[in-house]
């Protein structure tokens, strides 16, 4: 008699239940770090699948269809060829297993369903047995899964041949984005040992507007006035946070108070900034090509938008020696640029600055860079996940200058961290005044702009009257 691992191996090859096996029987995962129902349908799926392309052929990637158009024809085909298997079924496993298929050759297969629910901000896929996706903040193992690592790879390849990239094991890591500007990781064996990895982080087909960043506790109502007036005035701003803190959302905030008569040129490894305004240029890096020719990087995109009579360039995020050429922009009439980058505080993002200027190559001394950093950067917002799993903003910080070889922060705005946690783990603080003036209201004044003392006042901000927002 086999042994139950052996049983549970077929079961997983087979994607069949033989007599007397529940429906619910658990298989390991190829990376044996969860456990997933088995499908009674699946080796149904995987012929019909077969017959499907076996019948429409090369019509199924006939440039001249719409959408639409082959959508149709694999729904027809699709029950066509259903009605020929004489498994049986019942209406709603019928339902079932016909958009499956459907997803598998039309979508993403399984990652459909999370793709199209607005509560879901991020999908993981640990290998094909293994899908987490997380909501309100919080991880959740959901039950779909990749009928094997064909599949998953197959729809990788899908997502990557979108944008003009390709990843093989020459070329095992890709960044790339769905149609809807989500951003899309996938790293492929050898690299990934327990099998393909794909991690789709979500972006709004409405992108999130300041109201909404209000409501949901990133910042208060006074922050976002004081914010519009330093974009308005053009100070040069600087977002900070950790990998999932929320800074691009807060960037593509940000960018929308430039008044709508400027040229914005943006600069992304991945276009996910959806502005709207009308003057907007949108350039995208490239990597290399199979040959390692073609490569355009942020660095070089930097330089070009210089070139193109930008009144504001904003960069999706600095990470290597771009950020030389960002900080002389910012200091040569560029004025109201914004960017982010990773740090986990705000003096620790003018440290990062300082060892991407040296990743240059340029061989700068280190008052020389900070000097660079001070007169550029006027302000840093820096956001943070808590544990709660809320984005909120932490610190609003003033870059006032240098003093000796140190850069000096003055921290205008700060979360309360001593509020505590409600019964639900919620963070129950929120971002007070610090009490302190910023020296850049002067600027904002010679432009025009009028911040009242209030805002600064702790515990008792005034507003500033109608929002500009």
């Amino acid at each position: 008699m086999s042994s139950l691992g052996e049983r549970l191996a077929r079961l997983q090859r087979d994607g069949e239940r033989p007599a007397g096996e529940p429906t619910t029987a658990l298989v390991p995962s190829p990376n044996r770090r969860s456990t997933r129902p088995v499908d009674p349908f699946a080796g149904l799926k995987r012929r019909v699948h077969q017959a499907l392309v076996e019948t429409l052929g090369p019509r199924m990637y006939d440039a001249n269809l719409s959408a639409g158009e082959l959508e149709q024809r694999v729904r027809t085909t699709l029950q066509t060829v259903l009605e020929q298997e004489d498994t049986p079924m019942t209406a709603a496993d019928r339902g079932r297993v016909s958009q499956e298929v459907l997803d598998e050759i039309l979508g993403l297969g399984p990652l459909e369903p999370y793709l199209n629910d607005p509560e879901i901000s991020e999908i993981m896929v640990n290998g094909p047995g293994q899908i987490y996706v997380e909501r309100d903040g919080r991880l959740h193992l959901v039950e779909g899964a990749f009928a094997g690592e064909g599949s998953l790879r197959r729809t990788i390849d899908k997502i990557v041949a979108r944008v003009g990239r390709r990843i093989d094991e020459s070329s095992p890591m890709v960044d790339a984005r769905l149609p809807d500007g989500s951003r899309v990781n996938a790293v492929v064996p050898p690299v990934a040992l327990d099998g393909a990895l794909l991690t789709i982080r979500k972006f709004a087909a409405d992108p999130f507007t300041v109201h909404d960043l209000v409501g949901f506790g990133t910042f208060t109502p006074q922050v976002a006035d004081l914010l519009a007036a330093c974009v308005r005035g053009r100070l040069n701003i600087l977002i900070s946070g950790g990998t999932g803190s929320g800074k691009t959302t807060t960037l593509n905030v940000l960018s929308s108070f430039i008044p709508p008569d400027e040229r914005i040129v943006t600069i992304e490894d991945s276009a996910e900034l959806q502005l709207r305004q009308e003057h907007v240029l949108r350039m995208e890096s490239r990597p290399a090509n199979i040959e390692g020719r073609g490569e355009v990087t942020i660095r070089d995109l930097v330089r070009n938008a210089l070139r193109m009579r930008p009144d504001r360039i904003v960069v999706g995020e600095v990470r290597d020696g771009a950020a030389l050429d960002m900080l002389q922009a910012m200091n040569t009439g560029h004025d109201g640029s914004l960017t982010t980058v990773h740090a986990n505080a705000p003096r620790e993002a003018m440290s990062r600055l300082e060892t991407m200027v040296l990743m240059s190559g340029m061989d700068l001394p280190i008052r020389a860079i900070r000097e660079q950093v001070a007169s550029a950067v006027d302000l840093v917002i820096h956001q943070s996940r808590l544990k709660d799993g809320t984005r909120r903003v932490t610190h609003v910080t003033e870059v006032s200058g240098l003093e000796g070889e140190v850069i000096t922060l003055q921290d205008v705005f700060l979360f309360d961290m001593r509020a505590g946690v409600d019964a639900d783990g919620r963070a129950m603080g929120s971002l007070r005044p610090t009490g302190l003036r910023p020296r850049f209201l002067e600027r904002l004044l010679d432009m025009g702009i009028a911040v009242p003392n209030e805002i600064f006042d702790d515990g008792r901000a005034g507003r500033m009257g109608r929002p500009p927002w």
